[in-house]
């Protein structure tokens, strides 16, 4: 008799028959589902009555099929593997959506400090005080837990103060390849609408260039 155990295992098997002519699609739903490129050994890994010549022909196919479909997006091989990203000339878009996805979730407080940290990194927590004119020490701790901002070092002398500078995570809330594509001063302003001290933050990250 088999027990329940047994039972439960076989209700979760998961088949590895691929259907016919539907190679394509499976490995198109892996690659919306995943967050991060999937390499070839991976997508074998998940279907593995398929072939590595199998599953680089269809992934070919699939790129051709989005350009011929002029969709928004297209299937690009980086970092080892695949994955579906958006059309290069969407990307303002997608930051302005990032952007606003950011205001909602981040305070005015936490946006200013942020600013400063993007702006001035590597900084540290008294510079980042200094600038904004009130302790933000739990504010920089809130940016840290979010995965916003890290430590990145040290500061040389007295002290050895910790340095703060923004993350991967932070760029990919905001649309960024690098920090290099910040936007501008007045792009920040406008995320910072709701804070009264707007002016002050920017003539302070404008002095201590």
């Amino acid at each position: 008799m088999e027990s329940e155990m047994d039972i439960a295992e076989d209700q979760v098997e998961i088949s590895d028959d691929v259907p016919e002519d539907n190679t394509k699609s499976i490995l198109e739903a892996i690659l919306f589902a995943a967050s991060e490129p999937i390499t070839v050994k991976q997508f074998q890994h998940a279907i593995p009555k398929i072939t590595v010549r199998e599953i680089r022909n269809a992934l070919s196919e699939l790129q051709q099929d989005y350009e011929q479909m002029n969709r928004s997006f297209r299937l690009i091989e980086i970092a080892n593997g695949y994955q579906i990203c958006t059309q290069p000339e969407y990307s303002d878009w997608i930051r302005k959506f990032f952007i606003q996805q950011v205001r909602v979730t981040l305070s005015p407080s936490a946006l200013e400090t942020l600013a400063i940290v993007a702006y001035k990194q590597p900084v540290t927590r008294n510079d980042v005080s200094t600038i904004r004119g009130v302790n933000s020490d739990s504010v920089i701790s809130a940016l840290v837990e979010k995965g916003l901002v890290r430590v990145s070092g040290r500061k040389e002398g007295a002290g050895r103060s910790l340095l703060f500078s923004t993350t991967d995570t932070f760029l990919q809330q905001f649309g960024l390849k690098d920090p290099s594509e910040l936007p501008s001063l007045e792009e920040i302003e406008q995320l910072l609408s709701t804070s009264n001290s707007n002016e002050s933050i920017h003539t302070s990250l404008e002095e201590t260039e």
